[in-house]
């Protein structure tokens, strides 16, 4: 059994991948709490997307593409804010124009591109592919976007259950809005770099999702978030190695698989109070 667990990890590949996952999957569980107690979850999509038009401009220019996806989704979440920030605009109105605006930008500019190899990896990932490099960089992100989320939590806890009370004892419901998007911008874009859209879009809303079926106080939420998201990633990682099946797509079934138990989780305990 003993041997069973860890022959795969005896390869750098595979010892790189966990790392990398447990890192994107912690800080997208982290934040994703925000992002499902605000009901932005479609953000993570639109974020993933409209990175498109600075990746395609970054490559024709023999610029670093990442670089190019951090100021589109920049861009992309400045906007979102500054628009929707007064209420005449629904956030998530603001996303869907935004994120159709952007990726038909995106799309535009490919038709003058030669070869798109380097974008579709960048837009689909590989995460038995990454580099050292990769890692040092998504840990680096990782670690600014927690130690943001914590020196913040109590601002962005009060502005996300009751933004109009946190307005009438002076908190800046708008400006801690900004703080978020920026910040999901950050996490997507790192992302997206080392795992791909799918499963960016995945690991940012359903375990946050399915802890939120779980508990009601946001830090316990944020525990069984990640610890869904690191679980479903090395459950993911071993059906890549023996089963040989696509990991990341076996780590959004997992988490998806995740979610299932804890809505029926719920609806049980839901049928016996009642």
């Amino acid at each position: 059994m003993t041997e069973w667990l860890l022959e795969p990890f005896r390869y750098s590949f595979m010892q790189t991948g966990l790392a990398a996952a447990a890192l994107v999957g912690i800080t997208c569980a982290t934040i994703g709490a925000y992002v499902v107690l605000r009901r932005m979850a479609f953000i993570g999509d639109a974020l993933s997307h409209t990175v498109l038009p600075g990746l395609v401009v970054a490559y024709l220019n023999s610029w670093n593409l990442f670089w190019g996806a951090i100021a589109a989704g920049l861009l992309t979440a400045l906007g979102i804010g500054w628009v929707s920030r007064r209420g005449a605009v629904r956030e998530d109105t603001a996303i869907g124009v935004f994120f159709t605006a952007m990726f038909a930008l995106g799309i535009l500019l490919m038709s003058q591109a030669g070869s798109f190899r380097d974008l579709s990896h960048m837009l689909f990932g590989n995460i038995l592919g990454v580099r050292p490099s990769d890692l040092w960089l998504t840990a680096g992100i990782a670690a600014g976007v927690l130690l943001t989320l914590a020196l913040l939590h109590k601002e962005l806890e009060l502005s996300s259950y009751d933004p109009t009370y946190a307005e009438v004892i002076g908190l800046r419901a708008d400006r801690m809005r900004f703080v978020l998007l920026i910040v999901l911008a950050f996490t997507v874009v790192t992302c997206i770099q080392v795992v791909g859209v799918i499963l960016t879009s995945a690991l940012l809303v359903t375990p946050a999702a399915a802890a939120a079926l779980l508990t009601n106080r946001l830090p316990r939420m944020m525990l069984i978030a990640a610890l869904i998201a690191v679980g479903s990633a090395l459950v993911g990682l071993y059906a890549s190695y023996y089963a040989n099946v696509a990991s990341g797509a076996a780590i959004v079934l997992t988490c998806t698989a995740c979610f299932g138990l804890a809505w029926l989780a719920h609806s049980l305990r839901t049928r016996s109070v009642r």
